[in-house]
C-alpha cells in the first residue's frame, strides 16, 4: 500500500541560501555603516591630550626673535687710505669724543700738504710784492698830481690877472692869449691826472681783491689738505664704546674701508626679523613683550623696514617703560609681538588636531568622559597658545587636542584607561 511522504519545509539547501543572503545583507549594512562615518574606535587615554574650553583674555600675537643693538651706532670708515702705523686703544674700549683710536700714514698726502704749504707761501710773497709795487705806483701818480695841481693854480692866477689887465688895456692881446692857453692846458692836464688816478685806484682795488680771493682759495685748499692729513688719525666722533675694530699695525686700509664702529651706550633697541606673510599687519606702534630673568618687559615698534630679503623683513623696537640693566648688545630675545588688542574670548588650547581638521571639527568628550564624538566647530584667530572659538563649543567642554592621525573616518572614540 502506498504511503504519502510529507515534503520538508526547511531543507539544507534552503537554509544555506537564506544564510548566505543574510550574510550579504549584514555585510552591506556594515559596509554602509562604516562608510557613513559611524565607526567607533577604542583609544587609550594615556596617548591623547584632553583640553578644556575656557574663557579668558586673548591677544593675537606671533613669536619672533630679536637681537639687542645699541640705540645709535656710528660706523668708522677710513676717510683717507693709508698704512696702520699705531693703535691707541683696543676693541671694547670706552671712548670720549675726540679720543684717538689709530693712526694711518700716507706719504703722498704728506707730500701734497708740503707742496700746498709752499704754494700758499709763494702766493703770499707775490701778493706782498704786488702790493708794494701798487703802492709805489700810486705814490708816483700822487706826486704827478701834486705837480699838475701846482702848475694849474699858477696858470689860473696868471690867466685871471692878465684878463683884468687886458680888459684895462694894460697888456697886449698876445700876452693874454698866451696865459689863457697855458691855463686851459693845465686845466685839461688836471682833469686827465684826476681820471688816471681814479682809474689807477679802481684797478689797484680790483687787483688786490682778486689776489685776496686767490689767496683765500689757496688757503682753503691748504686747510682741506691739512684736514686730510689730520684725518689720518682716526678719532671718536662721539662718546661711546668701540666695537668691531678691524685694524692691525702694518695693514693697509683703503679710502672708505670700514675700520670699526662706535656704539652709544645710553640705550638699546631691538632689531627683529618677521616673516613677509605679516608685512601688511605690521606698523609703528605695535607692542611686544619678552621675559627676562623671570620678569616681563615691553617693547614698541619704532621703525619698519619695508625691504624684504630671504622672505623676511626687519623692524626696530624700542623699550617701553623699564629697561633691565643686565641686557647686553648682541643678546637674542624671544618676543611675543601682538597683532591685536587684548579681548575676552572663548579659548581652546592649540594642538596637533588642527593639521587634520583645519579647525572645522573636533572630538568632544561626553559628560562622563567615556566617549568622544565628532562635532563641527568654527575657529578664528590664533596665537602660539590658543585658538579663538567662534562657534560649536562652550566653556567647560573637553576636547581632544592631540593629533587625529587615523581618526578622520571615525565618528566616535571610545576612551579607555590604559592597564
Amino acid at each position: 500500500m502506498d504511503r504519502v511522504i510529507e515534503k520538508k519545509k526547511w531543507g539544507t539547501k534552503r537554509l544555506l541560501s537564506i544564510g548566505g543572503i543574510l550574510a550579504i545583507v549584514l555585510l552591506i549594512v556594515m559596509s554602509f555603516y562604516l562608510s557613513s562615518g559611524k565607526s567607533k574606535l577604542n583609544v587609550n587615554t594615556e596617548r591623547i591630550t584632553i583640553s578644556e574650553v575656557k574663557k579668558g583674555a586673548f591677544r593675537e600675537f606671533i613669536p619672533v626673535n630679536g637681537i639687542v643693538l645699541p640705540l645709535t651706532t656710528i660706523y668708522l670708515d677710513a676717510v683717507e687710505g693709508g698704512r696702520v702705523e699705531e693703535k691707541y686703544v683696543e676693541d671694547g674700549a670706552i671712548m670720549k669724543k675726540g679720543d684717538p683710536i689709530l693712526k694711518l700714514s700716507n706719504t703722498d698726502l704728506e707730500l701734497s700738504l708740503a707742496n700746498q704749504e709752499t704754494a700758499v707761501f709763494n702766493l703770499l710773497t707775490q701778493m706782498q710784492i704786488s702790493r708794494n709795487a701798487a703802492r709805489q705806483n700810486t705814490i708816483m701818480k700822487l706826486n704827478q698830481e701834486t705837480d699838475v695841481q701846482s702848475g694849474y693854480k699858477e696858470a689860473e692866477r696868471v690867466y685871471f690877472t692878465n684878463k683884468k689887465l687886458f680888459e684895462s688895456q694894460a697888456i697886449s692881446q698876445q700876452e693874454f692869449k698866451q696865459s689863457e692857453n697855458n691855463y686851459n692846458y693845465y686845466l685839461k692836464k688836471k682833469k686827465l691826472t684826476e681820471e688816471i688816478l681814479s682809474q689807477d685806484s679802481t684797478s689797484t682795488y680790483q687787483e688786490m681783491n682778486q689776489a685776496k680771493e686767490s689767496y683765500k682759495r689757496t688757503e682753503e685748499a691748504l686747510r682741506i689738505m691739512r684736514k686730510k692729513v689730520e684725518d689720518l688719525i682716526v678719532r671718536a666722533p662721539i662718546d661711546g664704546q668701540l666695537t668691531s675694530l678691524d685694524a692691525e699695525i702694518g695693514e693697509n686700509k683703503n679710502k672708505g674701508q670700514r675700520l670699526g664702529q662706535l656704539d652709544v651706550t645710553s640705550g638699546y633697541k631691538v632689531r627683529v626679523e618677521i616673516d613677509e606673510h605679516y608685512i601688511s599687519r605690521i606698523y609703528s606702534g605695535l607692542m611686544g613683550e619678552f621675559n627676562f630673568a623671570g620678569k616681563d618687559y615691553k617693547l614698541v615698534i619704532q621703525k619698519v623696514y619695508s625691504q624684504v630679503k630671504n622672505g623676511k623683513f626687519q623692524v626696530d623696537m624700542k623699550f617701553d617703560g623699564e629697561v633691565t640693566k643686565d641686557i647686553r648688545r648682541g643678546q637674542t630675545l624671544q618676543i611675543r609681538l601682538a597683532l591685536s588688542d587684548e579681548t575676552q574670548a572663548t579659548l581652546l588650547a592649540k594642538g596637533g588636531f588642527y593639521q587634520q581638521t583645519g579647525g572645522n571639527w573636533v572630538f568632544k568628550l561626553n559628560e562622563n568622559g567615556s566617549i568622544a564624538y565628532r562635532i563641527d566647530v568654527q575657529l578664528g584667530r590664533q596665537n602660539p597658545e590658543y585658538y579663538e572659538v567662534l562657534s560649536g563649543l562652550n566653556v567647560g567642554d573637553k576636547i581632544i587636542t592631540s593629533g587625529y592621525d587615523n581618526y578622520e573616518q571615525t565618528q566616535e572614540l571610545v576612551l579607555k584607561k590604559g592597564e
